[in-house]
């Protein structure tokens, strides 16, 4: 059964997200080595987990995500993957299934947070020269 949102909803997760492209850390396991996510990025996902609202029924549609990242700094690069990966199994079955992304990055040095709207995706008709 798919499940569809006719409404938008909101919801803040206190925290710095971690930036997906700088949370890797090289690893040795014996003479092989591996990439895995550093520990900011670990203790972020787990941080999400226990904010996050889980729906009961998972959305199976496309949806438009809405994001407002307060960072702790100036020093982060914008980058909202790792809190799109963090929706999954939460709020939607997949990240793939957000097909509209509007975010914004904001500075809030003693709380630093990020604001979520989740919307039915809204398609529109575009130009035929666009």
């Amino acid at each position: 059964m798919s499940i569809e949102i006719n409404k938008s909803f909101n919801f803040i997760v206190y925290g710095e997200p971690a930036s997906k492209a700088n949370s890797r850390k090289i690893v040795h396991f014996g003479k092989r080595m591996a990439l895995i996510k550093s520990q900011k990025a670990r203790d972020y996902e787990k941080l999400f987990a226990e904010q996050c609202p889980k729906l009961e029924n998972l959305i199976e549609t496309s949806v438009k995500v809405e994001l407002i990242i307060h960072y702790a700094s100036r020093r982060p690069d914008l980058d909202e993957s790792v809190i799109l990966d963090c929706m999954q199994g939460k709020i939607y079955v997949n990240d793939r299934q957000v097909k509209q992304k509007i975010v914004y990055w904001g500075l809030d040095k003693s709380a630093p947070r990020t604001h979520i709207r989740v919307s039915p995706l809204e398609t529109c008709d575009l130009p035929s020269d666009f």
